[in-house]
């Protein structure tokens, strides 16, 4: 079964972000890129799945810049065989990203796509679910636990009220959370050995798809800072208080 992984070169996670002076987005100048967490507990997944014999290759997908090959080529030393590259400068959205993925996955037909629930830079936690739509393939969202058998995986998620199982038929797309697993970090050989295994370069008009933003960004802003809190000495004046400033009737 061949195992299909997307990742985004977003923000590094330490990294605090900068709005631009004109507020018409994120200040990428000089700033650390690297690998979105949620994708890294994706590739490692798909290297476990692999290692445990349940997959014969892991082809990780990116879609950006030609510096995304440096988070590809990090998905490569971790353990993925091979890579693709979808190259453009311009910002794609989750339902062009949908596309694109659905074209791939028409072209490498994998038995799994296994994707981060969504990328820290827009939160959005869109793709994976519009990948599924749009492929018509079952979906399990949230993964804090992966079993393939047979024909099926089983994928376990957290909800309110503890622990929820559903089995789905594969082909299928899964989404994975934080508590799925932790990455492993690149050796310097598996490092080295990344830079001379396979990576396409493509262009979303090879697969034919309109990456054409549909929504407009108005204006980006840092929120708000937050208030120094205060000290009340009795009930009374906290009621006092909250009435004060709007929050009690």
């Amino acid at each position: 079964m061949k195992i299909l992984v997307p990742v985004k070169r977003v923000i590094d996670y330490n990294v605090k972000p900068r709005v631009k002076m004109d507020g018409t987005g994120v200040d990428l100048t000089n700033v650390k890129m690297s690998m979105n967490p949620f994708d890294e507990i994706a590739v490692e997944e798909a290297i476990r799945l692999k290692e445990k014999g349940v997959a014969t290759e892991v082809v990780a997908v990116s879609i950006g810049v030609q510096k995304a090959q440096d988070t590809l080529r990090t998905a490569l030393a971790m353990g993925a065989d091979r890579a693709i590259l979808i190259m453009t400068d311009q910002e794609v959205e989750p339902l062009a990203v949908a596309k694109l993925l659905k074209a791939v996955m028409d072209e490498e037909a994998p038995g799994l796509v296994i994707l981060g629930k969504q990328a820290i830079d827009d939160d959005s936690n869109q793709t994976g679910q519009m990948l599924a739509a749009l492929s018509g393939r079952p979906q399990g969202t949230f993964a804090s636990k992966i079993e393939v058998s047979g024909d099926r995986v089983s994928v376990t998620r957290e909800v309110d009220g503890g622990l929820e199982t559903v089995s789905l038929a594969l082909p299928a797309i899964v989404t994975t959370d934080l508590r799925l697993n932790e990455p492993r970090y690149a050796s310097l050989p598996n490092i080295m050995k990344a830079k001379s295994k396979p990576l396409a370069q493509k262009t979303p008009g090879d697969y034919g798809v309109d990456i054409a933003p549909r929504l407009t960004t108005l204006k980006v802003v840092e929120p708000a800072k937050r208030q120094a809190g205060i000290k009340v000495g009795s009930v009374d004046e906290l009621v006092a208080k909250l009435k004060e400033m709007g929050v009690a009737a």
